[in-house]
């Protein structure tokens, strides 16, 4: 019995079409390479699957464009006249702008304004004062955070000469405050910290000498 004739058609199941594609760009690309070899031709394939990913086989010792030359002078077809044509087009597009772009900085500098009639002016007039008023706004704004920023800055130094001035008095009121007993001898912490840091600096000679702020004073009150 003869065997039916299989329909070709398109593979509805993503999955199989994919497994199938690349079953048979393999194939082709075997079927090409044993061209090249056996019959010393050279082949170029250029394929786009489905989701327009690309796959191409070419003869060694040639390449793409080698191919496509001795193709236009063979089939006397010119392939890259169309191209050249979109090249010249976003050319002439890009030369363009570039020209409106320069003339607009001109017009804003005051420049090239002789061919403009009364209407032209005043919607320029309008759109630089529009520009002047965003950069104004921007300008508060950011002095504004300046501002800000200084006066926390200012709150924090004045917080810390509170606190210092608060512990010097507290010193003043109770000679005792702030220091240690140490075997009938007391040692005030602050002259305790500031002979560490002497002697930190003498074993490591590289680091500078910090001076004792108030963040570094550490006090406790006299144990009875």
């Amino acid at each position: 019995m003869a065997r039916g004739k299989i329909q070709i058609k398109r593979i509805e199941n993503q999955t199989n079409r994919q497994v199938t594609y690349s079953k048979r760009r393999n194939g082709l690309f075997k079927k090409a390479h044993e061209l090249t070899v056996l019959c010393d031709a050279r082949v170029s394939i250029i394929m786009f699957s489905s989701s327009n990913k690309l796959h191409e086989f070419i003869s060694p010792n040639t390449t793409t464009k080698e191919i496509l030359d001795l193709y236009q002078t063979v089939s006397d077809v010119d392939v890259w006249s169309a191209h050249y044509e979109r090249m010249q087009e976003t050319k002439r597009k890009l030369l363009e702008t570039n020209r409106n772009l320069r003339t607009q900085i001109k017009q804003r500098l005051g420049e090239c304004l002789d061919e403009f009639d009364i209407q032209e002016l005043r919607s320029l007039e309008e759109e630089m004062e529009n520009t002047f008023k965003l950069v104004r706004e921007r300008k508060f704004k950011s002095l504004g955070n300046q501002i800000e920023t200084t006066k926390k800055k200012n709150k924090s130094q004045q917080d810390i000469q509170k606190n210092l001035i608060h512990e010097l008095e507290l010193r003043a009121e109770d000679p005792h405050y702030g220091l240690v007993d140490n075997g009938g001898d007391y040692d005030s912490v602050l002259g305790y910290q500031l002979r560490f840091h002497q002697n930190h600096h003498h074993h490591y000679p590289n680091h500078a000498l910090h001076e004792a702020s108030a963040s570094d004073i550490i006090t406790f009150h006299l144990l009875e």
